[in-house]
C-alpha cells in the first residue's frame, strides 16, 4: 500500500499540474490499517481526493477521509440536499457561511454536502469531465481566497496553501483568477 499511495500521490499531482504530496507516518498507518478490501481504485480515489483537497504538502491522518479516520465509518451523517437547489456559484460562495463554529469538527453537514449535491446533479446530467470542472473551481476559490486574506501577496497566499510560487502563479494565469473581484 504505501508504494501505490505514493505513485497515485505523484500521478494525480502529474495529471493536476501540482506538487505531490507526501503522507505523514500516522497517515500512512491508517491507509495501511485500512487494507482497501474493496479495490486499489478505492486507494487511487483516495489519493487523488488529498491532491485536491490536503491543505498542506504533509498530509496528516487528520487530512484523510473520515472513513480512513474511524474505521470505515464517517464522523458525521450526510444531510440531503436535493440536487440543483443552489446553482454552482451560490454554493461556492456560501461556503464561507456554511462552515462550523471554531471547535466544532467540519462534517459532511458543511460545504461537503454542497459540492456532493453539485457533484451529483452534474453526473446526472451527463456532464462532461466533472471531475475537471469541480476541481478548477474549487482551485479558483481557494486561491482567490488566500489572495484575498494575503490582500493580494501571491507568496504569502502559496505559502498558506502549501504550493509553490510558479504554482500559484500558473493557476492564476490557468483560472482566471482576479484577487480584486467581488
Amino acid at each position: 500500500i504505501p508504494l501505490l499511495a505514493r505513485f497515485f500521490l505523484q500521478k494525480s499531482a502529474k495529471e493536476l499540474g501540482v506538487e505531490a504530496k507526501r503522507f505523514s507516518d500516522a497517515a500512512m498507518a491508517l491507509l495501511v490499517e485500512h487494507g482497501f478490501p474493496g479495490n486499489v481504485r478505492e486507494l487511487e480515489n483516495i489519493c487523488h481526493w488529498i491532491t485536491v483537497m490536503a491543505p498542506a504538502q504533509v498530509v496528516g491522518a487528520k487530512d484523510l477521509p473520515d472513513e480512513l479516520q474511524h474505521g470505515g465509518v464517517p464522523r458525521t451523517s450526510v444531510t440531503p440536499v436535493a440536487p440543483g437547489t443552489a446553482p454552482a456559484a451560490e454554493v461556492v460562495a456560501a461556503a464561507p457561511a456554511l462552515r462550523p463554529a471554531r471547535g466544532e469538527p467540519a462534517g459532511l453537514g458543511d460545504w461537503e454536502s454542497a459540492l456532493e449535491a453539485e457533484a451529483r446533479q452534474l453526473l446526472k446530467a451527463h456532464s462532461p469531465e466533472v471531475m475537471d470542472q469541480l476541481t478548477r473551481r474549487f482551485e479558483g476559490v481557494l486561491i482567490k481566497t488566500a489572495l484575498d486574506v494575503t490582500r493580494g501577496r501571491r507568496i504569502e497566499a502559496a505559502q498558506r496553501l502549501g504550493i509553490g510560487r510558479n504554482t500559484i502563479t500558473r493557476k492564476i494565469a490557468e483560472l482566471g483568477v482576479n484577487a480584486e473581484d467581488d
